[in-house]
């Protein structure tokens, strides 16, 4: 509207107003422009802080994964090692002390540590032994 009324006070004034209107278009083109270009620069500084931080967690994930896989072969190793632990004893322990032993799990009471099994005198099935006496094996 400001238009209008400029290029209609004469000819003089019509091509200030055409210079006007001239510089008006300029203006809004770079407003346009300069505003479309910003927008991209924050899009493209958004992206690459997403990138980054892609980058950090995918390391820290990788890193951790390298942790656990070293636990799961410790835990695998350790594992075997008591098996085959177990497995001895089994082949080692006289029918008595397994019967012993099934009887200790069927009613829930296994010994704890420190509490190992020992042959009483005369023949008689083991046996834990107390709290307060050494744990130490009898061959």
């Amino acid at each position: 509207m400001r238009e209008k009324g400029l290029a209609g006070a004469g000819g003089a004034q019509g091509m200030d107003a055409a210079a006007l209107k001239l510089l008006f278009w300029e203006l809004e083109k770079h407003l346009k422009s300069s505003s479309g270009a910003s927008v991209v620069a924050i899009d493209n500084k958004i992206e690459q802080a997403m990138d980054l931080v892609k980058s950090h967690l995918m390391y820290a994930v990788r890193e951790e994964v390298e942790v656990l896989k070293e636990q799961i072969k410790e835990l695998i190793e350790r594992n075997t090692q008591l098996e085959q632990e177990n497995n001895l004893l089994k082949n080692l322990a006289s029918p008595e002390q397994m019967a012993q032993f099934q009887a200790q799990v069927q009613t829930g009471s296994p010994t704890g540590p420190g509490q190992p099994l020992v042959p009483l005198p005369g023949g008689t099935p083991l046996q834990p032994l107390p709290p307060t006496q050494s744990s130490g094996t009898s061959a």
